[in-house]
């Protein structure tokens, strides 16, 4: 690329429009953008040479010729064992599958312009153990859905104590908030790509209601319309990427995600509920990075051989985690594949994630109990479809 080009990069406009259903990734942040991507991770922020470029550095979709399109899903199926009772009981996340979308169309509108547009995951949460196992007065049912620009769907189910029978507690809510994207593509020689993309923290205050099944009214405990604020992190992408030879290219890099903006989980009522307005719970979560390196070989002119790793760090610090989200850091081993033939290319991958083995300290007053999560594995599978007009 040109430095003429890499103003007009800079300059692009990209209006993206995000969905994200329930998924598990370190924190509640998701990066599976592409199947392609899955693989090559920060390489295809540095190379941005397909419409995925929208999701992993928009300035790249100057590079894209005429008019593209992608579909695709990343289908994952994440599992943990939590052990309490000093080792006496495990509980086994339910097996469920989640199907974060992406779909992207970029367009060249000229010499110096370029649109895209993207359908793609960022944030989710899925997790859900038995209504009544041993942590279920902490939690036992998590989703986080948004859309992005953004909305915001939020689904908590624990137990309350045991004191006023058990009864179910859900919080549910929406909202919608917005924030901005930057993002910069560089091509210093023929022989490498660079690039980086910020994504700036969006807040989001939740309105929804609190409910709890039965009802307590001697206890104070009775449905009330409820509001909370998260402010979700910003996040920086930086890759390179290098051609090798023709058919080779290795590249890799960081994502940077600065989970430091949710230190807490407030919950306001509107209505007295068990005697209280405010109920807070302390998170103050860790920035994190994830390290990616990875290859692209061109077998022959219809198909293409990918490998990856990734290392994964988990943001929740050892006096706030929960069972909201039983993590911690992991390693990520990816293969993938190929097939393009005139203007259409069908692209897959399979990422075997496996999370660290984790000792968590009881915390009785918000249901946390001396715990071990289980080296635990999550299987992720990825189909992506480009066709160019």
């Amino acid at each position: 690329m040109s430095r003429r080009r890499l103003v007009h990069s800079f300059l692009t406009v990209v209006f993206v429009l995000f969905l994200s259903t329930s998924a598990f990734g370190a924190g509640f942040a998701l990066y599976e953008g592409s199947a392609r991507g899955n693989v090559l991770g920060a390489g295809l922020t540095g190379s941005a040479d397909d419409p995925s470029a929208v999701f992993y550095n928009p300035a790249g979709i100057t590079q894209l010729k005429g008019k593209q399109a992608m579909v695709g899903l990343t289908a994952i199926t994440p599992m943990i064992t939590v052990e309490t009772q000093n080792g006496a009981r495990s509980d086994d996340f339910k097996r469920n599958w989640y199907f974060p979308p992406h779909a992207y169309y970029t367009q060249q509108i000229n010499d110096k312009w370029w649109g895209g547009l993207g359908l793609f995951s960022r944030f989710g949460l899925g997790t859900e153990f038995d209504s009544n196992w041993p942590g279920r007065y902490n939690s036992y049912f998590a989703e986080i859905q948004t859309v992005e620009l953004m909305y915001m769907n939020l689904d908590l189910k624990k137990k309350l104590s045991p004191a006023v029978g058990s009864p179910d507690f859900e919080l549910e809510g929406d909202s919608w908030g917005w924030g901005l994207n930057a993002a910069i593509h560089y091509k210093p020689t023929d022989w490498m790509q660079a690039g980086v993309t910020y994504r700036s923290r969006v807040s989001q205050n939740v309105e929804g209601e609190a409910k709890v099944n039965p009802n307590v009214p001697a206890a104070g405990l009775r449905n009330t319309p409820a509001t909370g604020d998260i402010s979700l992190p910003d996040m920086v992408f930086a890759g390179v990427n290098f051609i090798v030879r023709p058919d080779l290219t290795i590249g890799g890099g960081i994502y940077w995600t600065r989970w430091e903006t949710y230190n807490q989980l407030q919950i306001n009522f509107e209505n007295p509920f068990a005697g209280v307005r405010t109920q807070a719970t302390r998170k103050d979560w860790d920035n994190v990075y994830r390290f990616m390196i990875g290859t692209e070989w061109k077998v022959n002119a219809n198909w293409d051989l990918r490998l990856g790793y990734a290392y994964d760090q988990a943001p929740e610090p050892d006096e706030t985690i929960d069972y909201i989200l039983p993590d911690a850091d992991r390693n990520m081993f990816s293969i993938g594949g190929g097939y393009h033939k005139n203007n259409w290319a069908l692209d897959f991958s399979y990422t075997l994630m496996i999370i660290q083995e984790r000792e968590v300290v009881a915390r009785p007053t918000q249901g946390v109990l001396n715990s071990t999560f289980k080296s635990g594995t999550a299987h992720l599978i990825g189909f992506s479809y480009t066709y160019k007009f």
